[in-house]
């Protein structure tokens, strides 16, 4: 599902068209803020200063990119396999409950050394168990793998309602949430971390679970381009039929691709139950798992691009905060209109552009190598 151009070279179709749909939707969001009489360039100066250009500004940026690079890893795992997961939502909850559980359970009675590995590991078990489900049915009862994954979405909200209203509630309170995890179960914000070593940066939401997601970027190119279960996914996702032929097995592929996608987007639980909340709470996950998809259709399921998108959607999640309290005829309404515009070009739009992207490079290419021939 990798659409890569056969034309194009890399640099164009991982770097330029991407900026070029980015833009597009910028154009139409400035319009738009121009029709209701705002200045669309001092809305993009806020945006940027609000997002970059403080302390604090920089820490819900990051923070917001490091759920936006758990869910694009997630959904760019299974489109190498021809796979649409698209409950990473679902699975990002299932996997802030299952750390959620251990930590309830263990926080009294275990180290932080032990404490925040083994939740890290538990959230990655939950959110690919999560997901093994509708892989099995895709790869042996042949269901597709788009209904069943946004079917469990839903049922993870449900499962989530049930369990935070009836049995995890901490009792004496109205609000659904669990008690506040001990400290040994909190991960380390990043202005504890820079006052270890005598540095004073502003609080913010940004945690040491950001290192983690860098660390699976890094993991996941490892795994995708250089192991022989990272190719088996490739072939199954370019071919099917080619890759049967070569001795892989597309169910099981199907799987283990679809265990690794579960698992990513499992971490969004880390960051958010283990990094901020420090408690089970509903609705932590926020539309990440959804928002996942653009990050990796605009990064080209490519790590690098995931992380370069994830920042470029962290912007716009912080400062479309910041735009939508500075300008009051900016509604906070509006600026989910701008963010959608940034998925939808990023998204169901990301080959508009090709076409003639492609006919201006051809072109280019020709005239060059005319001048190569006239020069010689």
């Amino acid at each position: 599902m990798s659409q890569a151009s056969t034309t194009l070279p890399r640099w164009i179709d991982i770097g330029l068209i991407p900026l070029i749909n980015v833009l597009m939707a910028l154009l139409v969001s400035g319009a738009i803020i121009l029709m209701i009489g705002e200045n669309p360039i001092e809305a993009v100066q806020i945006m940027l200063v609000g997002a970059l250009g403080y302390e604090e500004g920089i820490g819900y940026t990051l923070y917001y990119t490091t759920n936006f690079i758990f869910t694009g890893l997630a959904v760019a795992v299974a489109f190498h396999a021809g796979l649409f997961n698209i409950g990473g939502e679902g699975q990002a909850y299932i996997g802030g409950l299952g750390a959620g559980l251990f930590l309830l359970m263990a926080d009294s009675s275990l180290p932080s050394i032990l404490l925040l590995p083994l939740g890290l590991i538990t959230a990655g078990l939950f959110g690919a168990a999560w997901a093994a489900i509708p892989a099995y049915l895709q790869a042996y009862r042949g269901s597709h793998i788009v209904i069943t994954t946004i079917m469990f979405n839903f049922i993870a909200s449900a499962l989530m309602v049930f369990l935070m209203v009836n049995v995890l509630i901490k009792p004496g309170q109205m609000s659904p949430e669990s008690r506040v995890f001990l400290d040994p179960a909190h991960l380390p914000f990043a202005h504890e971390v820079f006052a270890w070593m005598g540095i004073k940066i502003s609080r913010s939401p940004l945690n040491v679970s950001l290192i983690w997601a860098v660390l699976c970027c890094f993991g996941l190119w490892l795994f995708i381009w250089r192991t022989r279960w990272g190719y088996a996914i490739r072939s199954v996702g370019f071919n099917e039929k080619a890759a049967v032929y070569a001795g892989i097995t597309p169910a099981k592929t199907v799987m283990l691709a679809m265990f690794v996608s579960g698992a990513l987007a499992g971490f969004v639980g880390v960051n958010e139950v283990m990094g901020v909340h420090h408690r089970l709470l509903l609705n932590f996950t926020a539309g990440y798992g959804f928002t996942g998809i653009a990050v990796s259709l605009m990064g080209r399921n490519h790590p690098l691009g995931i992380v370069l998108a994830s920042l470029l959607f962290g912007v716009l999640y912080q400062g479309g905060a910041e735009l939508a309290f500075e300008v009051p005829t900016i509604t906070r309404e509006l600026v989910v209109v701008i963010q959608g515009l940034v998925i939808l070009f990023s998204g169901a739009l990301a080959y508009m552009s090709t076409p003639w992207v492609e006919w201006l490079y051809g072109r280019f290419s020709k005239r060059q190598a005319e001048s190569r021939q006239e020069a010689a």
